[in-house]
């Protein structure tokens, strides 16, 4: 038998289907898994670079399994995903320990590295590849019931603020077959809830088909018989066209449910992030009038360079507007290698952390309301998992992790990706509270 592997997967998503991919491949290899860290061969942690603060838990991370490797049986140390990709000389350097170093885009050659390092050789700085297969292996990790499906990676736009596209590379759309046969795959292990992430979902194709298809594949992965729910993450404001919003108007198994980062609504804020001219307002009232009943989710970005007390009482009026259901806020960190970090009129961390709490404090507030609505109202809701005697799961404005849960109890035993209607008995900030809707007398 190959030697025993240990995966630690930080950060986003789109870096959780790169871990599952990953144990794929090895598991294609016949290396085994093991979910305790200090019996593995080979322990691989795949970390997240974006902010300053998950670059800090992933190197915590690396440190602690240094400090495994000297004191076990581990004999691999390998560190991927994007704080690999920013810092794999300095990782190098600074922490012996590890002996390779694999960038996003090079997870398609991961076991010829682990068995190169098996052989006492060190990878170090491996060049990136972006010429990864359409379709890889993948080993899901929670229940299949609801799954992440990668669309494409790396990014074209230039905000000023990112560093993905130097961690990530050029935008590159997976061809449309793959993606329709995985999802054809998952929905035979069970997946009844497919999510669509990439850097920019809405670009879709734009690469390879020389247009944005994400409409049409839309419709291919409606095809399949055992999908029920489809959901859209990390849109882009520009790329929401006509096509799109029809299609989610009037595809039953699409859900009217829109992730769409926004970052600000002051146009001078929007212009210094590079983020376009766009009219927030009006691009929001335009889509909630082309999708009835959707639910746009958002995330604001506050302590910009330059954003002036205007600029954000400009945001938190668009906020009392109640035109974005949901939102996540992110106070400014000024990332290393991007524009953004040496811009002037830095604002200082206090300012930046008032403006933080108080939008978030808004927000919180806005999301009670909108749980009040539904008070009294049936939902049907996706089952996740049943929890000290209560069923948790999500209707369809809820994203798993971000937009909390409905919490319900039910006589009838349910299983995970089962679609139930419940009724809306009580409300939290962020939870609901039902009865399955058939167990009431």
């Amino acid at each position: 038998m190959k030697e025993s592997i240990h995966l630690i997967s930080l950060g986003c998503a789109k870096n959780l289907v790169d871990s599952e991919n990953i144990l794929g491949i090895l598991k294609n290899e016949g290396f085994s898994y093991t979910p305790q860290a200090d019996r593995a061969q080979i322990l691989i942690i795949n970390t997240c670079g974006f902010i300053q603060d998950a670059a800090m838990e992933s190197i915590k991370e690396i440190l602690t399994a240094a400090e495994l490797k000297n004191a076990s049986s581990l004999k691999v140390l390998l560190v991927a995903g994007c704080l690999a990709a920013r810092y794999r000389y300095d990782l190098l350097k600074r922490i012996p320990e590890i002996d390779a170093i694999v960038s996003p885009a090079n997870i398609h050659r991961i076991a010829g590295i682990i068995k190169e390092c098996l052989t006492g050789k060190k990878a170090a700085g491996i060049k990136q590849n972006y010429d990864c297969p359409g379709l890889l292996p993948r080993q899901l990790t929670a229940s299949p019931h609801s799954v992440y499906l990668k669309i494409a990676d790396g990014c074209n736009h230039n905000c000023k603020f990112c560093i993905i596209p130097q961690l990530r590379g050029k935008y590159r759309s997976r061809p449309m077959e793959a993606l329709v046969k995985e999802a054809r795959e998952l929905a035979e292990q069970g997946a009844r809830e497919v999510i669509l992430v990439a850097q920019d979902t809405t670009y879709y194709g734009s690469d390879i088909y020389g247009r944005r298809t994400l409409p049409r594949l839309l419709h291919e992965l409606a095809a399949i018989e055992k999908i029920s729910w489809i959901r859209i993450l990390y849109g882009n404001p520009h790329h929401i066209d006509e096509a799109l919003l029809k299609t989610i108007a009037t595809e039953p198994k699409v859900l009217k449910y829109l992730d769409v980062p926004l970052q600000h609504v002051s146009q001078a804020v929007l212009k210094a992030m590079g983020r376009g001219n766009l009219n927030v307002e009006q691009f929001v009232c335009r889509v909630k009038e082309r999708v009835p009943g959707l639910v746009l989710r958002s995330t604001f970005m506050v302590g910009f360079p330059g954003e002036s007390r205007v600029d954000f009482r400009k945001l938190l009026a668009f906020f009392n507007r109640r035109l974005v259901d949901r939102a996540g806020i992110f106070a400014f960190s000024p990332e290393e290698g991007t524009p953004a970090a040496c811009f002037p009129l830095q604002i200082p961390a206090g300012i930046k952390k008032k403006r933080y709490h108080k939008a978030m404090q808004l927000l919180r507030l806005i999301s009670l309301e909108n749980n009040k609505r539904l008070l009294g109202k049936n939902i049907v809701v996706m089952v996740d998992r049943k929890n000290n005697g209560f069923y948790q799961g999500r209707y369809y404005g809820q994203a798993p992790e971000v937009d909390g849960m409905v919490l319900f109890k039910s006589h009838k035993k349910l299983i995970p990706g089962e679609l139930v209607k419940v009724l809306v008995t009580g409300v939290s900030h962020y939870d609901l509270l039902g009865e399955v809707a058939n167990d009431i007398s």
